[in-house]
């Protein structure tokens, strides 16, 4: 058989190991069952909250364990295919067989990841906040170019993003932004994207066409709903309006629409000027500030040891996650895994899959030890 092919069906069987072991497969299994004939006890929604829990693991679990028997068989089958074509000489067989196992590969590699996603809000949507840090134009423009790098990502993986809130930079990019990315396990992946990141380049707004580093934060929390309970004493929060900022049309930019809100103990503050509606943006500010407070709260219980807020971080030398260099050379390492990527263009335009698994693996495994 074709060595590209065997490789190939190698990686699958590896990762399907390794989900079968993840998921420790008689246990996950058993529980599915358990779960299925919970999910019969018309009882069960007289408590609607304990319903939804057990409702979206019996989902989670559903779901890893079709993806691994769907994958199964579809490498005993691509295998059986390569076996018949290579017998008849098919060479354009081959190729498609070989085409369509190195797919596979992926998608286990992807199911073995999103097994891991098990954390309390991992499956939800979430709220992504970038910052520009100190430098001006060449700082606001990264920053830009990190929210168009985060959307890219959400559209390539069939995720909806709403712009929440964007004050624009002077000359160009952005101060700040935030969006609420739409889809399945968006916390779960995004997660680890929380931090500062560090651009180096030749600037394009230097005329003397010097190198310059520039400095942006990123910060992930999840959207939560009317099921989680987060207390909030408003008397602990200010709240401010302004005039909305950017586009939007003349009623935005002429009411004072938008609604920052000040969590006073914990100084997080959160903005929304996406509606034109004051009341609408309120409500919105008050989501994102329950759901900012939640995630710190997570963060608590799983003893995370950088649990401070990246946007509350200093956005400079010292406290960046990953380094994307456009000049000298060209390469994008993440300081916590140590993966590369010598294309950065692809990384900005959305390639971040393999960043975000490797440091979702190693949160997990550091939170086995």
């Amino acid at each position: 058989m074709r060595a590209e092919i065997t490789h190939a069906s190698d990686q699958v069987q590896e990762s399907l190991n390794l989900l079968r072991r993840s998921l420790d497969w008689d246990v996950a299994n058993a529980r599915l069952k358990e779960l299925n004939d919970k999910a019969e006890d018309p009882a069960l929604w007289d408590d609607p909250q304990e319903a939804q829990k057990l409702m979206q693991e019996r989902t989670r679990l559903e779901n890893a364990i079709s993806a691994l028997t769907d994958i199964a068989q579809e490498r005993e089958d691509l295998l059986e295919l390569a076996e018949m074509a290579e017998a008849e000489g098919d060479e354009a067989s081959i190729d498609e067989v070989e085409a369509s196992m190195k797919e596979l590969a992926k998608r286990a590699q992807t199911a073995e990841l999103e097994a891991l996603l098990s954390g309390e809000a991992d499956g939800n949507n979430c709220y992504l906040e970038v910052h520009a840090g100190a430098g001006g134009t060449e700082s606001n423009d990264w920053a830009g170019m990190l929210l168009r790098m985060y959307t890219r990502w959400a559209q390539q993986h069939g995720h909806k993003v709403e712009v929440l809130e964007e004050q624009a930079g002077d000359e160009a990019g952005i101060k700040s932004a935030t969006i609420l990315v739409k889809g399945p396990n968006a916390y779960g992946w995004l997660k680890t994207e929380s931090g500062v990141h560090r651009l180096v380049r030749i600037s394009p707004y230097d005329s003397a066409a010097k190198r310059h580093t520039s400095f942006a934060s990123v910060w992930v929390y999840p959207e939560i709903d009317d099921k989680i309970e987060i207390e909030i004493n408003e008397s602990d929060c200010r709240v401010d309006t302004f005039r909305a900022s950017g586009a939007g049309g003349q009623h935005v930019n002429t009411t004072d629409s938008a609604v920052r809100i000040t969590h006073e103990p914990t100084g997080i503050v959160v903005q929304c000027q996406s509606q034109r509606s004051q009341h609408k943006n309120r409500a919105a500010a008050w989501d994102m500030l329950r759901a900012r407070l939640y995630e710190l709260e997570l963060q608590k219980r799983e003893e995370e040891a950088n649990a401070e807020a990246a946007s509350k971080t200093d956005i400079g030398w010292g406290h960046q996650i990953r380094s994307y260099v456009l000049q000298p050379y060209q390469m994008v390492k993440d300081l916590r895994t140590q993966v590369e990527s010598p294309s950065p263009d692809a990384v900005l335009d959305g390639d971040l899959d393999r960043f975000m698994a490797a440091a979702l693996a190693q949160r997990v495994a550091g939170d086995e030890e």
